[in-house]
């Protein structure tokens, strides 16, 4: 089978990049679609992965909308010469497209949408993959997993720290150092939502600075003093950093649950925190107290200088990611195994007694795939 994926953001390039790997073994063809946004196109390059890149990505977030039918019609004038079986993605670029060529289109999501957001290529695809943990009904196309996307590339069986990430930061490996990380909130999705402010952030630096070193990734750009605290490392490494980070502090969402998978204490801050705050913050935060989310900035930066102190606090940590891990089934095998067999693995799920209860109407998933 011939499968297109629509990688949009580096996120997207690691959760997809050993489910690629897989089907690949299994005799399927990859084509890829890369999106030029940040670091995705360096990743893919890295990788070794060949890809058609079918959007570049506008300064404004106007400008992101008003590109989207542009995009659309690129990469559909791409795939009708590749003629793919299947589409796979995370989002309307995927989905429209799919509708242009009359294809069957499979969507990841661990975000939960709006309901606008979500009208907005509900028509079009024929599956909604989400984790366990999803906390909205998105009908009979949904079917709920028992993992999160970072456990794809984050799990024992394919991340392997390389401890040698000490020589990159110029430390050694007895002292304990703190990540903070930041986020641009240029998305279309992040309209009204906000992080750490400067003054903030230099509070950080200064408060967390008398227990740690403090290394700074940001999607922004800072003022020129927190300049000597940025990190000037490869940004493939990034996992090898919050691996043996004692800390991190973020505003943003994906290094969040990268960190909690892989066993470091988070501390997370921005406006989406709440009540209708993402299923798997909640689920890390309240079920594996992996996490912790604020919605107040001082209560943040207060818990951060307060856990920086704690002995002993990596190995607890540890304890609670061996559990999450325990819990939770290998993301990889599954889509690929679910992508790979598709579409008797969705008939198969939906015909079957693979999965424990319904809920509304979408399925959730009993353990690991058929």
């Amino acid at each position: 089978m011939r499968i297109a994926f629509f990688i949009n953001t580096p996120a997207h390039v690691h959760l997809y990049k050993n489910v690629i790997k897989s089907l690949e073994l299994s005799g399927h063809q990859a084509i890829i679609l890369a999106r030029n946004y940040g670091d995705t196109v360096n990743l893919l390059d890295e990788i070794g992965f060949e890809y058609f890149v079918y959007a570049n990505v506008p300064d404004s977030k106007y400008g992101k909308i008003l590109s989207l039918p542009f995009n659309v019609l690129t990469a559909y004038n791409f795939l009708r010469k590749e003629k793919p079986d299947l589409l796979v993605g995370m989002g309307v670029y995927s989905a429209y497209t799919s509708q242009l060529l009359r294809k069957k289109c499979i969507i990841f999501n661990d975000s939960e949408p709006t309901p606008f957001q979500f009208m907005l290529f509900k028509p079009f695809v024929d599956v909604v993959l989400t984790p366990s943990s999803f906390t909205i009904d998105l009908g009979p196309k949904h079917i709920k997993f028992n993992s999160f996307k970072e456990i794809a590339y984050l799990h024992k069986n394919y991340f392997v720290p390389d401890v040698k990430i000490y020589d990159f930061l110029g430390i050694g490996q007895d002292e304990d150092y703190v990540l903070l990380r930041f986020n641009a909130f240029d998305a279309v999705h992040d309209f009204g939502i906000n992080g750490f402010s400067i003054d903030q952030k230099r509070l950080l630096v200064n408060e967390l600075s008398k227990h740690a070193r403090v290394f700074i990734s940001s999607e922004i750009k800072l003022p020129d003093d927190f300049n000597k605290y940025l990190l000037k490392i490869p940004k493939s490494r990034i996992h090898d950093i919050l691996y043996y980070a004692k800390l991190v502090v973020a505003d943003t969402q994906t290094i969040t649950t990268e960190s909690a998978v892989l066993g470091t204490p988070v501390v997370r801050f921005n406006s989406f925190v709440g009540k209708k705050d993402m299923g798997n913050f909640i689920e890390l935060e309240n079920k594996y107290h992996l996490i912790f989310s604020f919605s107040e900035p001082e209560k943040a930066i207060a818990n951060a200088v307060e856990l920086i102190q704690e002995p002993d606090l990596k190995n607890k940590w540890k304890e609670k990611r061996d559990q999450l891990l325990a819990d939770k089934i290998d993301a990889t095998k599954f889509l690929a195994s679910f992508i790979g067999n598709y579409p008797k693995s969705q008939n198969k799920i939906r015909d079957g007694k693979k999965y424990s209860k319904r809920e509304g109407s979408a399925i959730i998933l009993q353990g690991d795939l058929l």
